[in-house]
């Protein structure tokens, strides 16, 4: 017969409090270098307009006072407000660690997406604007972020961090000559405006929007510019290779390193390759190492 199982500890109260903001202990200081920074105004500028959407996050201490986790910035900036207390979500334990190190920041066509959103429901874009502590014309920019963008590629960039440089010369490029730049992108990884001009520059004039432009850089000859066209199209064509095979050929290097690494734990094995193939048994336990290595970097990231 099998026990009950075990039941889970809430991580906090049920409920938010609103709580004196004099018994909020901070754990760390707001530096006025802190405080000078583009980050704490924007947070300032949207609690100012539209009022604290996060609560702070605090853990009982001794007597009525509290611990503050999470919300330092928020704090100082309800304070500065003269605010008497703020909303608190109080955590069963006084955690030791950061609550925004797994933080998922809103990648740039969420944020369109958002922008959009609030138009839609009669927000103006002065306010979007004082909320958000940029220029209006910073707000009419992102809103028309997806113009001339394909349906594809907003698919492919919408959980990316991608600079707004970046749409710009995708927006040089006709739909499918897009939808090739994306995906190169997403396969390296990289969505910096400076490797989207390289690409741009890779791009042969009947792929742009205005071929009358030229895409490469003056000092480039026609010459280098069709050797660097043909260069890119063999590199995506490698890339795409490398992407179908690269799943299985990892799991079959990770099962052969296992194995490697299981048959020197076998000491009858291991003396048979001392004594006649030590070549191979040096080559064997450095497999055995990485493979080991490896492991322990797993684990330290799970």
């Amino acid at each position: 017969m099998t026990s009950p199982p075990a039941r889970v500890r809430a991580a906090f109260e049920s409920d938010v409090r609103a709580i004196a903001l004099d018994r909020v202990l901070p754990t760390r200081q707001v530096t006025a270098s802190m405080r000078a920074n583009r980050k704490f105004r924007q947070i300032a500028a949207s609690i100012r307009e539209i009022g604290l959407i996060e609560p702070l996050v605090v853990a009982r201490h001794d007597g009525d006072a509290f611990l503050l986790l999470d919300g330092h910035v928020r704090r100082e900036v309800l304070m500065a407000m003269g605010a008497a207390d703020g909303p608190c979500l109080v955590a069963t334990d006084d955690e030791a660690f950061t609550y925004n190190k797994r933080i998922s920041r809103l990648a740039t066509v969420q944020e369109h997406r958002m922008i959009l959103k609030a138009i839609e429901r009669g927000v103006p874009e002065e306010r979007i604007a004082r909320a958000l502590d940029v220029d209006i014309d910073r707000i009419r920019e992102r809103r028309k972020l997806l113009d001339g963008i394909a349906p594809e590629v907003a698919d492919l960039l919408k959980d990316r961090q991608c600079p707004m440089e970046t749409f710009r010369i995708l927006k040089k490029m006709k739909p499918l000559r897009q939808i090739e730049v994306a995906e190169l992108m997403v396969a390296m990884n990289t969505f910096s405006s400076t490797y989207a001009k390289a690409l741009l520059a890779a791009t042969p004039k009947s792929q742009l929007v205005d071929a009358s432009k030229p895409a490469a850089a003056k000092a480039l000859s026609p010459e280098q510019t069709a050797r660097m066209e043909a260069e890119m199209e063999r590199l995506q064509r490698e890339i795409r290779s490398v992407e179908t095979s690269y799943g299985p050929d990892h799991l079959n290097l990770v099962i052969a390193r296992g194995y490697v690494a299981s048959l020197l734990r076998n000491k009858e094995v291991s003396r048979h390759l001392e004594r006649h193939h030590p070549e191979i048994l040096a080559e064997f336990r450095r497999i055995a190492k990485d493979a080991s290595i490896g492991s322990e970097v797993d684990e330290s990231e799970a």
